[in-house]
């Protein structure tokens, strides 16, 4: 998809520097790829102690 976006050229030159990406589309994938990620965990972890697995740990442990 071709987009045109107005972006501040010291965030993509300071984010191309640090990843050692040498091109902006490549920046700019690579930044909402990280940004999907980190979302998905967010969501991963609103789950945490909410999930019954039905694991007897003491019962496992006595194996």
């Amino acid at each position: 998809m071709r987009t045109t976006l107005d972006l501040p050229e010291t965030l993509v030159s300071e984010a191309m520097e640090i990843t050692n990406i040498s091109t902006k589309k490549e920046v700019v994938i690579t930044a909402l790829e990280n940004l999907i990620r980190a979302e998905k965990i967010k969501g991963i972890k609103d789950y945490a102690g909410k999930i019954d697995l039905g694991i007897d740990i003491e019962k496992m442990r006595k194996r």
